[in-house]
This record gives C-alpha cells, structure tokens and sequence, in this order.
C-alpha cells in the first residue's frame, strides 16, 4: 500500500474510531437507564444486569456503526481541508476521487461488521437476552427474591420470603401484597412451592392467611380468609415478547416467511449496510471546506443527513409491516435513490464546472 494511502486510511480509522467510541458510550446510557427502570419494575432479574447491557448493545451496533462512519469520514476529511492538506493533494494531482481505496479499506470491514450484526449477530442477541430473562423469571431465586427481603415482582406487587430452598422451589415464612382497583390484597404463609403448568408459574402457599379490602381504608370492607392451600399464578415477566416475533427470527427464516412483518424486519435488517455505504461516500463531498473553515456545520449536516434517512427507513418499514407498501418494493424506493446520488456526488466532487461555449 502507498504511504498516502497508509496516512489516509489511518486517518480515517480514527475519526471513525474516535466517532464509535462517543456513540457507544451514550448508547450504553441509555440501554444502562432502560435496563435499571425494567430492574426497578421487577421485570429483569439484577443478576443479569451485565449480560442484558452487552447484548443489548450489540442489538443496537447496526444503527450506531453508520452513523460513526458518516460522523468520522466527515471528521477527517474535514481536517483535511481545514489544515489545508487536501489543498496540497489536489495541487499535485491528488483529487477527492483518489480517497476511494483508502476510504475503502476503512469503509468495507465497518460494511461487513454492521452485515454481520444486522443479519445475524443483532437478531441473535435479542433471542439470547430475551430467553435467559425468562429462563430466570421461571426460578424466583435467579429472579431476584433473595431470603429476608422485599422483592418488586413484575405486576406491580412486593414479595418477601423468610428462607428458600437452594433451587428455590422451596418457600419458608412467606408474604405477598398486591394492589388493583383500589383494593389491596395481602397474604402470608408459613410455607410455599413454586411450580410450573403449562407454561405458567404457580405459588403454592400453604398453612396461612389472606386479607382483602380498600387501599385507603375508610371503609369496613374487609375479608379476612384463612387457608391450607391456596394456588396463586404468578404474572410472565414479559407479555410482549412472543417468540414467533419477526425481530426475533433469523434471517434465513424471514426469507422463507412472505408475511408483511417478516418481510418488513427483512428489509430493515437489509438497509443498515446499503445506508452505511451510502452515507460514507457522501461524507466526502458534504465535508469539503475551505482553510481553517469550522466544521461545525459539515457534521451538524452529517447528522441531520442520517436523521432523516433514519427516520424515513423506520417509516418505511411501518408501512411494509402494515401491508401499506408492497413487499416487492420494500425499502428500494429510498435506498437505491439515496445509492444513486451518493455514487453521482462522490464523483461530481472537486470537478470544475465545464463552460458553455460561446457562439
């Protein structure tokens, strides 16, 4: 490899870098602040705080790896015009459509990262989290019920247990509170099993009591029962994730599948990668500049660009979803055009404009 396409390439490598790094970080906060709200509502177990942030962020790598590279591309070919270098390059011959081949050998292994995390290691991650949250919710222990105190359970309830059994199936000393429609419902037991049926939890309490009545209390409406055995179903941790879900499929299904949400989860898998190439040859183009130019607008552009595209293929694969586009038109409509006119800027850029001749 030439040193300027070493020099080049090792520019671009950084900026995009550098660019993955700060969009990693605030994507972490914010998958780290929807994982501590779902803790706090009893529906993840805190033993899996980790693991749910590691996969969860790599769920999020097919949105964050094209932006990174629009955002770094642009900060570095920005450099280049604001230090005067591009100048220099193009004075000797070296013209914006020379930064193709070492804008590729940055730009094609971030293609095959967000390829890979789009079509496989994404779908594969959220399948992963999804299914070690229910494997934990089936146990209480693992679910975060730890012996002498109160546990948020999923519904909206506080639970407490005195001892368990190591494989916590086995309750000692046990009390359970819920609240619905105003009234409270509160019971205790000296001892308790937990058990599954058809798919379901049960709590066996056994030997205890059970109190009903108005949460505010003004009125006599009380019932007081006591109890030998008494079978409660406990709540699922989470009603929404169905596992015939189309983001939860792999991709080799959803090419089998031609329903409208498979097909709609297919094309947004598909578009990460053909955006990512998209928007890093427009960031050569959009991020030209004159000497010691800020670059404050080039990349504030930059990010309206993605935003926009975002935004449009989010819509898009509503629509496909909704059976309001054709499935054969998928998300083409835009990423093609957008192809198109990414390829026509690249090569337009640093082309003077030819001069009509006079008659």
């Amino acid at each position: 490899m030439p040193k300027l396409d070493r020099y080049l390439s090792a520019e671009f490598a950084r900026a995009v870098l550098a660019a993955l790094v700060v969009l990693a970080m605030v994507s972490l906060g914010g998958v780290f602040a929807d994982v501590i709200a779902e803790m706090a509502r009893g529906k993840l177990p805190p033993s899996l705080l980790l693991s749910q942030l590691g996969l969860r962020l790599l769920g999020h790598l097919p949105m964050i790896l094209p932006l990174a590279l629009l955002l770094g591309v642009s900060l570095a070919v920005g450099r280049l015009y604001r230090d005067s270098e591009m100048f220099v390059l193009t004075a000797i011959g070296v013209g914006p459509q020379r930064l193709l081949r070492p804008l590729l050998w940055v730009v094609v292994p971030v293609l095959v990262v967000i390829a890979l995390c789009s079509l496989w290691l994404g779908p594969m991650s959220i399948r992963l989290a999804r299914s070690m949250v229910a494997e934990a919710n089936r146990n209480l222990l693992v679910a975060g019920l730890e012996p002498g105190r109160f546990t948020a359970l999923a519904n909206g309830g506080v639970a407490y247990v005195g001892q368990m059994s190591a494989d916590g199936t086995r309750l000692q000393r046990v009390f359970l509170f819920h609240e619905r429609n105003d009234r409270i419902d509160v019971a205790t037991a000296q001892n308790g099993e937990l058990s599954h049926d058809h798919g379901e939890r049960l709590l066996t309490l056994l030997d205890g009591f059970r109190v009903e009545g108005p949460a505010a209390g003004t009125a006599l409406d009380y019932r007081l029962m006591r109890y030998r055995r008494n079978e409660l179903v406990l709540p699922p941790a989470d009603a929404g994730s169905r596992s015939d879900a189309p983001e939860l499929q792999p991709t080799s299904a959803l090419l089998r599948d031609p329903s409208p949400p498979a097909r709609a989860e297919l094309h947004w898998r598909l578009a990460s990668p053909l955006l990512a190439l998209a928007l890093a040859l427009l960031a050569v183009p959009m991020a030209r500049s004159l000497p010691r130019q800020s670059r404050h607008g080039a990349i504030l552009l930059a990010f309206l660009v993605y935003l926009v595209n975002l935004m449009l293929i989010i819509l898009g694969t509503r629509w496909l979803a909704e059976g309001r586009l054709p499935t054969a038109l998928g998300l083409w409509w835009l990423l093609l055009p957008l192809l198109a006119v990414a390829v026509w800027r690249y090569v337009r850029d640093g082309q003077l404009p030819r001069r009509r001749g006079r008659r």
